[in-house]
């Protein structure tokens, strides 16, 4: 299977970058991402305020077009989302979902952020920890990404 080229969409700290770090089997360091960042070829890692700021989701309409699979990440601890109803429908693309940090929320925040993402148009919805590995191999065979040996979680 063909790798799949993604698009990762949310709000700073939401945790995009880190799901790259995890799924390209780097090291994970957090750092502020600045400016659009192609990784391995196959994720466009995007700043949170290309969605925070209405100004600037244009960036994201015409970025996503190099993309195969809208991901809209939202970290299960945040309080709210910056994800309109049907957001996905501005991309006319498939859209999943990311529930990211699932190892420090508990399950009523894990089930707002999945019905969060679910209104926004994602079609499936994985809940993950990078730093634990939960909720990875069906979404790393989704995409097409070589697992993650066991030992490097």
């Amino acid at each position: 299977m063909e790798e799949k080229r993604i698009i990762l969409i949310g709000r700073s700290a939401a945790g995009k970058t880190t799901l790259c770090q995890y799924l390209s089997h780097q090291d994970l360091h957090y750092h502020k991402t600045q400016t659009v960042q192609i990784v391995n070829q196959c994720m466009i890692d995007t700043p949170g305020e290309y969605l925070e700021r209405r100004s600037m989701r244009g960036a994201l309409m015409v970025t996503s077009v190099d993309a195969e699979l809208i991901v809209l990440v939202q970290d299960a601890t945040e309080n709210g989302t910056m994800f309109p109803p049907a957001y996905n429908s501005m991309f006319a693309k498939p859209t999943v979902g990311i529930v990211t940090k699932s190892d420090i929320a508990t399950p009523e925040q894990i089930e707002k952020a999945k019905k969060y993402l679910k209104m926004a148009g994602a079609r499936k919805v994985f809940v993950t920890s990078s730093v634990t590995g939960e909720g990875f191999d069906e979404l790393v065979e989704l995409l097409g990404y070589p697992e993650r040996p066991k030992d490097q979680t």
